[in-house]
């Protein structure tokens, strides 16, 4: 068992990378929970509007993820080996990336959003209403992307140079500002107008630009906990042969987080040709899965950042150690907190203004997710330690292209060629993702992540 428990030192350090990345995701989830359920008050046509709006902002979100993953993984190493120039660089390229990337995302928003909208747009229900509240919420969100762009710059640099407290702070401040902005914009209080899910998207649009100017603020008042901030702007000079290494390194992460997501897209859009109730269901069943999954995307995140550290400070074998202890800690942590989540699938459903078809296909969805959570936490961890050496294609091949080449055609071939329910529709695509899991563990049992890139 010594191969799978570490040391008091070793879950000291883990815990102090993983628990502010996990407090901060778990109240910014917690928060959109909080949001869900505001909107979800107003009815199933806002809902289902506001939960197809964010499917499409899911994907640019993790496009950006992508982008700046790739210098995120020389920064780790750059920071192992204490080179602060080439942290420089890095924080240089994904301002690069990011701007390019998010002029991109709002130039095909605003282009084809009614298109893309009205592609969750099936069977019975109210299409016109959802489809306006959808378009409406998707517009004004628009105008947060930049900020949020800038603010996962600074955040992802920081937490991979060992800072977590700056970006958790800013977090904690932006989702009070997003709870409050709901309650006040969405039902109009304190004398304001209720805008219902068009509030909804103001008031995270403004929680954005807080945690940005927090973010920002924070890190250049204390160049001691950021020391690579110093002169980063004096100029913007970077080596081309350095951003050919990075873009090369980071491009299948861009894909591969573009291509998971719109992969996730593609399956949400699978289940929802079995009607609109599927969408408000599997709407309800992901906010409250999303805030669980915050501990096992945290622990991934840690993984990549100590695991990264260790290849670029040449420490090896002490890496390799690391991987299964990670591994074994996520599957235990979440079989327990599958356990609560599966207990209260069929009371989280009730809090929604929906109807009881709704609320039952909620819970089921929930039950099955909590189900097959010690697997995803187990895939995540050899996700991010694939990607800690800077394998970045495997990780492409061993992530987006198993969800479009596997998951989306199944999904795609029971919801179009059959008339099985939904619910063994998803089923069925949850479990094919144990193939996925023994590619994994055969992957990193060969060792091919062991790769130190700033060498």
């Amino acid at each position: 068992m010594k191969k799978y428990i570490g040391n008091k030192q070793f879950y000291k350090k883990m815990l102090l990378v993983m628990l502010p990345i996990a407090l901060q995701n778990g109240i910014t989830n917690f928060v959109s929970l909080l949001d869900n359920i505001m909107v979800g008050r107003l009815g199933t046509e806002a809902m289902s509007g506001v939960s197809i709006s964010n499917q499409l902002i899911f994907v640019y979100n993790l496009c950006i993820f992508g982008a700046l993953s790739g210098a995120g993984i020389f920064t780790t190493q750059y920071f192992g080996r204490l080179d602060k120039k080439g942290i420089q660089y890095t924080f240089r390229y994904k301002i690069l990336i990011g701007t390019t990337s998010t002029l991109g995302a709002i130039l095909l928003f605003l282009g084809c959003s009614e298109t893309l909208i009205s592609f969750y747009l099936n069977g019975e229900g109210n299409i016109a209403d959802t489809l306006f509240y959808g378009k409406e919420y998707l517009m004004l969100m628009l105008l947060g992307l930049p900020a949020f762009m800038m603010m996962q710059v600074y955040a992802t640099t920081s937490r991979e140079c060992s800072q977590t407290m700056l970006p958790m702070k800013a977090g904690l401040i932006a989702v009070v500002v997003n709870l409050v902005g709901n309650y006040i914009l969405i039902y109009g209080k304190f004398g304001l107008p209720a805008l219902g899910s068009a509030g909804a998207a103001i008031a995270t649009v403004l929680s954005r630009y807080v945690e940005l100017v927090i973010n920002v603020v924070g890190a250049h008042k204390n160049e001691h906990i950021a020391p690579f901030l110093e002169g980063v702007y004096a100029s913007l000079k970077l080596p081309f042969d350095l951003f050919k290494k990075i873009f090369i390194t980071g491009l299948p992460l861009l894909l591969n987080e573009t291509f998971w997501a719109s992969g996730m897209a593609m399956l949400a859009q699978c289940y929802s040709t079995r009607g609109l109730d599927v969408v408000a269901a599997m709407n309800i069943s992901n906010t409250i899965n999303n805030v669980v999954n915050t501990i096992f995307i945290a622990l991934g995140s840690a993984a990549g950042i100590i695991i990264g550290q260790l290849l670029g400070a040449q420490k090896v074998q002490e890496a390799k150690d690391t991987v299964p202890k990670m591994n074994f800690f996520g599957v235990i942590l979440c079989t327990f907190l599958a356990m609560i989540m599966c207990y209260f699938s069929n009371i989280f459903p009730t809090i929604y203004n929906t109807g009881l078809d709704i609320q039952n296909l909620a819970t089921q969805f929930i039950f099955i997710q909590s189900l097959f959570m010690p697997l995803q936490s187990y895939i995540n961890c050899m996700y991010f330690t694939l990607r800690a050496g800077g394998k970045t294609f495997i990780t492409f091949l061993f992530d987006s292209v198993y969800v479009w080449m596997v998951s989306v055609v199944i999904a795609y071939c029971l919801s179009r060629f059959t008339s099985i329910p939904v619910i063994y529709i998803f089923l069925c695509v949850q479990c094919f993702d144990i193939i996925k899991a023994v590619i994994g563990a055969i992957l990193i049992k060969k060792g091919i992540w062991i790769h130190n890139i700033v060498a």
